[in-house]
């Protein structure tokens, strides 16, 4: 077939700013790179997403779309994490893949928030294919987003959270052009990991989102947001290092690259574990009025959208392994635990209790699951806690483990099975050979029933918590499988804290206050 009699076949869609051509693949239509926004560089840089500019004629969208700056992984997680990079400043694009394309077909939506601490990832990661959830019956839209500095730097002359400013944006394309893509911009469902998940608990609790989605899934990542003084530290070391003001004018003037390598070394002590400087979302009285996960639990946000809340079963296996530290941890032992207690802002009657009813976890185990707690079942628990019958929330946990060893239930292992995605190598990557197909169909047929009508096929949240398990064997839902270790948690104090990670330095039990030891876990690992 000749170019010209290619092009006459492939599909052509009308958006708001120009048509685009996809491109047939296995039945489907996919349309990739299509700009949500204008570039955010130059007079743009560190502003608020704009439109793009319109085009004249059919734009190509065969291809993905440049990638928002990034620094890489380092060797140690690139082994185990994909993150291709496309150069070129037309960033703010999004993916579709649509069985369907043209107005009229009606059928639901699914937009991927995609993780990676919002500092990494894209929505070109191959794992994140939408294929699949397309030859299914849904209209899938993978977005990239301002990430790091670029994204979540706090200045006093910017507004705050361009990279959250910018998901709504995209969404704000979904309900304006999604219906010509065959899609029904009344059945749109968010889904996101780990930092994705982060962002649509904030996007839940802005009254700016409303409307704009209609169920939500969050993956291993709960609502909070940051302190402003650990995300001003942040930008303040990078200032010194780059020895210029810590000012949006002063930051739009040095070098991209330089710019992400001094990025990399200021957080490169940060972690989930051991807390740090890190960019995060940040309350901004604007798009961000107030906490979003007290917004969600005490404020009533989100009226009408159902929840699809979960986690793994060893997330911080992601965090520790990689890199050696999972035995470093179990080494420094009280002096971990101490840490964790520091971190997680309880007593010691917290970690004595995961003890008794962990007795044969090491260290390691005992302050990962800790973590965990703290940073995610914690406030996912008091969120599906808040919500009425009227409000249906469903809760899940992967447990199945990782043929990489050591990384067992680990963090991010989950999505080549919600996107049927587990045979591309980058899945492989964290999964190890002979991911079980099987897992990957059941898991992902429940995302997709729940983006049909709401109900991914096990029973509601409610008094008897009930989690479905996702691991060896059928999904099974057992009956509160965590509630003995959360009911020690003192929600009295901790509440307020459940999502506020603060820097964490410790001190060794019975050493007094002249001897402190500080945990160092490189995150984002660069």
């Amino acid at each position: 077939m000749t170019a010209a009699a290619a092009e006459s076949t492939d599909p052509v869609v009308r958006t708001p700013h120009g048509d685009v051509r996809g491109r047939y693949e296995h039945g489907i239509a996919v349309f990739r790179g299509i700009p949500y926004a204008a570039p955010p560089f130059g007079p743009r840089r560190f502003r608020p997403p704009v439109p793009p500019e319109p085009w004249d004629g059919v734009r190509d969208a065969g291809a993905f779309g440049p990638t928002p700056p990034k620094p890489p992984y380092s060797e140690a997680f690139a082994r185990l994490l994909a993150d291709p990079v496309v150069p070129g400043d037309d960033c703010l694009n999004l993916n579709v893949w649509t069985p369907e394309p043209g107005p009229g077909a009606k059928l639901p939506v699914m937009v991927w928030i995609h993780g990676g601490a919002l500092t990494r990832g894209s929505s070109a990661v191959p794992v994140y294919d939408g294929r699949n959830f397309a030859r299914d019956g849904v209209v899938l839209v993978s977005v990239n987003y301002r990430l790091g500095v670029e994204g979540y730097g706090l200045f006093p002359d910017a507004p705050a959270n361009p990279g959250l400013r910018d998901q709504l944006a995209a969404l704000e394309w979904v309900r304006e052009s999604i219906a010509e893509f065959g899609g029904d911009p009344d059945r749109v469902t968010v889904f996101g990991e780990s930092a994705g998940a982060i962002s649509i608990g904030a996007l839940l609790a802005s009254p700016r989102a409303e409307g704009l989605f209609h169920r939500a899934v969050l993956q291993s990542g709960a609502p909070e947001a940051s302190d402003r003084d650990k995300v001003r530290r942040m930008v303040r070391r990078m200032a010194a290092r780059l020895k210029i003001p810590a000012t949006a004018e002063a930051f739009a003037a040095v070098d991209r690259d330089l710019l992400l390598r001094t990025q990399a070394e200021v957080g490169r002590l940060s972690s989930p574990v051991v807390g740090g400087p890190a960019f995060g979302i940040v309350v901004d009285g604007d798009l961000v009025p107030r906490d979003p996960l007290e917004a969600l639990v005490e404020g009533g946000a989100a009226p009408g959208v159902g929840l699809l809340l979960g986690w793994t079963s060893e997330e911080y296996r992601l965090w520790l392994v990689p890199g050696g530290l999972l035995e470093r941890v179990d080494r420094l032992g009280p002096v971990a635990l101490a840490g964790a207690m520091a971190r997680c802002h309880c007593g010691h009657e917290v970690p004595r209790g995961y003890r008794a009813i962990h007795p044969d976890a090491g260290t390691a185990d005992l302050v990962g699951q800790l973590v965990t707690d703290h940073l995610l079942r914690v406030p996912l628990h008091r969120l599906a806690d808040s919500r009425t019958p009227e409000l249906p929330t469903y809760v899940y946990e992967f447990a199945w483990p990782s043929n990489v060893p050591d990384l067992g239930a680990c963090h991010a292992l989950e999505l080549g099975f919600v996107f049927d995605t587990p045979d591309v190598p980058e899945a492989a990557q964290l999964a190890g050979p002979g991911a079980p197909q099987e897992l990957a169909d059941q898991m992902h047929a429940a995302w997709v029933r729940f983006a049909v009508d709401g109900d991914p096929g096990w029973a509601a949240w409610d008094a008897k918590h009930p989690v479905r398990v996702f691991g060896a064997g059928d999904p099974h839902t057992i009956l509160g499988p965590r509630d003995r270790e959360l009911a020690l948690w003192d929600a009295e104090t901790v509440s307020h804290q459940a999502a506020r990670p603060r820097e964490l330095t410790s001190r060794a039990p019975g050493r007094g206050v002249g001897r402190v030891r500080t945990l160092r876990v490189p995150w984002p690992p660069e």
